[in-house]
């Protein structure tokens, strides 16, 4: 009996190690009280796990006006989530350099506030990378990415992906189905709501979110060229699951390729690290002025566009 506990708490740590419990929260140490109601012939009826600790939101960074809007960059990968690698490179480490670019340009620009969902080599699991921009109330979340061709070191350029049209049904399906008791997305209470009417606010709310991720997906790769090398078919529809918050217009940014070895060296230095972030700034900048001129009442210009 003793030995079949064990083997099932390893079971168990292993388990929360590989699939990011133990970054959430999930303590091993608590696995063992998670067995309950062994039976004589040595099956348990059933495990319960410990819940997940709560994590904290990230810091919002520049002004305090809260009227103006927030950007969440997301940073892919960390911790022991290597992401792509090619060129003596991990995808983790070079996305979080253009994450801390942007950043820092946008503060240095003005007029918007910032979070980056990590700002350091850990990891977070997809869906809590854009539950954080919903918790902040984020006006935008931008996360940014490197790809990898393996051995066809040819293939470069950056792409920039939407989610597709299926996975925004699905997604908004699922949404509704999970939070229908609870949850409010952008402004509408779901608390009371039939599965059904809930299904309908928040396919609402994503087909207005999904069309502002195409505009700013759009204005990436107007800004873009000329600056950025883009793949031949820069821009993609997918189903990301990072990508599913039904009120966050949500964009991912594929970089470049870090297999393709002009495209490591860019991404890699100061200098091809500041271009990236200068584009994607300018789009940021011009996107909310967009915004704000159609009569938006989350997005307000950032004072220092060019």
């Amino acid at each position: 009996m003793m030995r079949l506990a064990f083997l099932l708490y390893l079971v168990v740590a292993l388990s929360a190690v590989a699939t990011g419990l133990a970054v959430s929260g999930f303590r091993p140490d608590a696995a063992m009280a998670a067995l309950v109601s062994a039976k004589g012939d040595n099956r348990f009826e059933r495990i319960v796990l410990p819940k997940a600790l709560p994590y904290d939101l990230p810091a919002v960074e520049g002004t305090r006006d809260s009227s103006l809007p927030l950007v969440v960059i997301d940073p892919g990968h960390g911790g022991f989530d290597l992401g792509a690698k090619g060129q003596g490179l991990q995808e983790k480490n070079v996305v979080l350099g253009l994450a801390l670019a942007l950043r820092d340009r946008l503060l240095a620009d003005g007029g918007v506030r910032v979070a980056l969902t990590r700002s350091d080599d850990r990891f977070l699991p997809l869906d809590e990378r854009y539950e954080i921009a919903r918790k902040l109330g984020a006006s935008l979340f931008l996360s940014i990415h490197a790809d990898s061709a393996g051995d066809e070191g040819s293939v470069e350029g950056a792409s920039i992906y939407t989610l597709s049209n299926r996975a925004s049904d699905a997604a908004a399906r699922r949404f509704a189905a999970r939070e229908n008791a609870s949850d409010h997305v952008n402004g509408l209470d779901l608390d009371g709501k039939s599965n059904a009417v809930s299904s309908i606010l928040v396919a609402l709310s994503q087909r207005r979110a999904q069309a502002q991720s195409n505009k700013f997906a759009k204005l990436i790769l107007q800004e873009g060229k000329g600056v950025i090398d883009f793949h031949s078919q820069p821009l993609h529809s997918a189903t990301l699951e990072v990508l599913r918050a039904p009120d966050v217009p949500s964009v991912l940014f594929e970089s470049g390729f870090i297999t393709n070895e002009a495209d490591a060296e860019r991404l890699n230095s100061p200098a091809g690290r500041n271009a990236v972030a200068r584009v994607l700034a300018r789009a940021v900048r011009i996107y909310f002025m967009d915004r704000k001129d159609a009569g938006s009442d989350s997005a307000a210009a950032p004072a220092n566009a060019q």
